[in-house]
């Protein structure tokens, strides 16, 4: 009866952990060999997104820092970067949209970047709060057919990685769906509430590929 006892009660530990708990990702130096691939639901044919995630780093502004890679064979056709200055910035295949908001550090900082082809209207929110709009590649369309990575710079297709670019903290709860989410949605995933589920990443079912020393953790929520 007590291993049974036993074996009911790490079942459901284990079913809570699941439930109630969030995983993330820890680069915990600078590093050109590790980084994490992630297999999207769908292709990133894109005209339109919203992609969100928890970030924090102690690497101050003294250089730049990868937090988003989506690459093709031909282009970087998603990239977000915290600058050198500080700022936060996305580009799509070639010059890039930037802002000058409160810079990230060790306390963790939900940010989303959110972009529409048809009005070129790109925005950024840190922490649920929104940043001015800026119109940037209207009439693009971000192309299928390459790879996202988290934690590296591919300069090539998969190759060619910076150590000095790459991300070192931690970062997680990453999400995109494939239109602009409304100021309240994102206001809402900021502070815990339940929201649809990224139909081109669902951080808690979206399949991960570690490479070299990233650590896993889980938390409670």
């Amino acid at each position: 009866m007590r291993l049974y006892a036993v074996l009911f009660l790490f079942a459901i530990s284990t079913m809570l952990a699941e439930s109630g708990g969030i995983k993330s990702l820890v680069f915990p130096s600078e590093t050109s060999t590790s980084y994490v691939g992630m297999v999207p639901l769908k292709p990133l044919n894109l005209r339109a997104f919203t992609l969100c995630m928890r970030v924090a780093t102690e690497l101050t502004g003294r250089r730049e820092i990868i937090l988003f890679a989506y690459r093709t064979q031909g282009a970087d056709e998603l990239n977000v970067w915290r600058e050198l200055d500080g700022r936060l910035s996305f580009y799509l295949a070639g010059k890039g949209v930037l802002f000058r908001v409160p810079e990230i550090g060790a306390l963790q900082t939900h940010l989303c970047v959110t972009w529409d082809s048809s009005s070129g209207a790109a925005a950024l929110f840190m922490d649920g709060r929104k940043s001015l709009t800026k119109i940037y590649k209207k009439g693009h369309t971000v192309q299928p057919g390459g790879k996202v990575i988290i934690g590296q710079d591919p300069d090539s297709y998969l190759g060619k990685f910076d150590a000095k670019q790459s991300f070192v903290g931690e970062i997680g709860d990453i999400n995109m769906w494939d239109s602009v989410l409304s100021d309240h949605m994102i206001q809402d995933m900021f502070s815990g509430k339940t929201v649809p589920t990224g139909n081109v990443f669902d951080w808690k079912t979206t399949e991960l590929n570690i490479n070299g020393k990233v650590v896993v953790v889980n938390t409670q929520q």
